[in-house]
This record gives C-alpha cells, sequence and structure tokens, in this order.
C-alpha cells in the first residue's frame, strides 16, 4: 500500500450513518419503535476532497501525528460496493443510482500518522446526511479508526437530527478496500441502544 493510498484512507476509515434507525429522543418519553434493528450501509470516500493541513507532517509530505483532516463520499445501499468501484478518479459516484447520501468526516491523525500500519490511525467524527436538505435527517458518529483491511472497529453513534433525532448506538465498521480515486470502501453496521 502507498503512502498516498495509506494518507488518503487515514481519513475515510470512518464511516456510516443510518437510514430508519431506531432512536430515543430525550427530551420526551419516546422510545425506539420496536421494529429498530441492525442495519447495513456502505461508504466510499471520495479521495478528491481529502485534504490536511500543512503541519505536521513528515519529511515526504505525508501527514503526521496530529495532523487535522477533512474528507468527504458517498453512502451507498449495501452490496452495491461487492465488485469493488465506489468512487471514479474524478470524484464522482461509480453507481450514482444507488447512492443514498453523503458522508462527512473530520479529525486527527493518531499514532504513527499517515505511516500508521496497525491500531488507531485516526480519531475522528463523521456526519452522514440522508435529508433532501443539508442537515434535516443526520447521524453522527465518534470514535477510532484503523488502516487494516478486513478489521472490525466500533464507534459511538452519539446524536443526530430529523428523523434521527438523540440516535444513540454502536457503529460497527470494516475497511474493505481502497477505490479508484484512492479512498476507502468501508462496510457499516449499526446497532441502536438498548431502552
Amino acid at each position: 500500500m502507498s503512502p498516498r493510498t495509506i494518507a488518503v484512507g487515514a481519513a475515510a476509515v470512518a464511516a456510516l450513518g443510518v437510514l430508519g434507525f431506531g432512536v430515543v429522543n430525550a427530551a420526551s418519553d419516546d422510545r425506539p419503535d420496536e421494529t429498530a434493528e441492525l442495519l447495513e450501509f456502505e461508504v466510499a470516500e471520495d479521495a478528491t476532497r481529502f485534504v490536511f493541513d500543512d503541519a505536521p507532517v513528515f519529511d515526504d509530505g505525508l501527514p503526521a501525528y496530529g495532523n487535522p483532516f477533512v474528507t468527504q463520499g458517498y453512502i451507498y445501499e449495501p452490496g452495491t460496493l461487492a465488485d469493488g468501484g465506489g468512487v471514479n478518479p474524478d470524484g464522482s459516484p461509480t453507481h450514482p443510482d444507488a447512492v443514498i447520501g453523503t458522508w462527512t468526516c473530520e479529525g486527527f491523525l493518531i499514532g504513527d500518522g499517515a505511516r500508521t500500519e496497525s491500531g488507531p490511525w485516526v480519531i475522528s467524527t463523521q456526519v452522514f446526511d440522508f435529508g433532501e436538505f443539508d442537515g434535516d435527517d443526520i447521524v453522527i458518529s465518534h470514535g477510532i479508526e484503523t488502516p487494516v483491511v478486513g478489521e472490525d472497529v466500533q464507534r459511538a453513534i452519539i446524536g443526530g437530527t430529523g428523523e434521527h433525532a438523540g440516535a444513540v448506538g454502536t457503529q460497527t465498521q470494516t475497511l474493505e478496500a481502497f477505490n479508484d480515486s484512492e479512498g476507502v470502501n468501508l462496510t457499516v453496521t449499526l446497532e441502536p441502544a438498548e431502552s
């Protein structure tokens, strides 16, 4: 794996949100509906939108420990990325009809920055936007990520808006591969917290 791929992937190993996720609204007596269940989605990072700060960086210019970043990508229906793809080299989606939302990830590189090969490499917050208008139906998660393909990582679902207001639970994400833009492809399972 190239250092460029590692740097790009580090930004994105943070994955996904939910549609129809059962939530608890802390401001009311509402409880999750009885049909709340595990949900799966896929995320494809658009590496053309991955940017990091001028410092700290290694001698080769790749981001080092503590460097902040932001990146974006597409949320897909489950099973869409089974044969690869996700994002074209120009940043457009390879399966536009299967896109169900947008994903934004911000955070900091940890571990050995872009050179991290195992263990935590990023700590980040992700915003998964499923709404017709920006911000009207989102889910937010926070936690660490790893650069290891095939390794599950758990993150906390910490809130949302619209249909997902008050969302809490656990997100399990897996880095599956790198797409044609050099961004990560992820599978994600969301599990609502028990009331």
